[in-house]
């Protein structure tokens, strides 16, 4: 990785620690809209080879129901290439596989990419040290940084 994307990669996970709305979430800002945000996710996710098995308009489910929500949208993806290996040191891991991000807009109209620490996922399954943990990580903080770039 080059230096001056290393330099973005660590500022931007900067602003996601200081963003942290709950415990273990990692949350960027998006300068684009909440529809553009989570097409962008969807196609950085399909480009890097994952699947996609949901995408999740809560939005329109509260439609539904007769109330209204901001844009909130869930994408839900992975391969077994990437979950495997944190099952093989935990298979309660599987309640948080696979991956999931969240695209939704706050009260103040800014829009937000939050996504489960792969970090805070292995402590909760108490395999803190599992050696994939790190591989997702960084595919993760790469695929948000590009889905959240200007």
């Amino acid at each position: 990785m080059n230096t001056l994307r290393m330099l973005l990669v660590l500022s931007l996970l900067t602003v996601a620690t200081l963003a942290q709305a709950a415990e273990g979430l990692v949350a960027l800002k998006s300068p684009h809209s909440a529809a553009q945000t989570m097409n962008r996710l969807a196609q950085q996710v399909e480009q890097r080879g994952l699947s996609i098995f949901a995408r999740i308009d809560h939005a329109a489910g509260a439609a539904k129901v007769g109330k209204q929500l901001r844009p909130t949208e869930l994408l839900i993806f992975g391969n077994p290439q990437g979950g495997t290996p944190l099952l093989e040191c935990a298979q309660t891991a599987g309640i948080d596989l696979p991956l999931k991000a969240l695209v939704w807009e706050d009260a103040s109209a800014q829009v937000w990419l939050g996504y489960n620490d792969p970090a805070y996922l292995a402590a909760r399954h108490a395999v803190a040290q599992c050696p994939v943990v790190a591989k997702l990580q960084q595919a993760l903080t790469e695929i948000a940084s590009t889905v959240v770039a200007p």
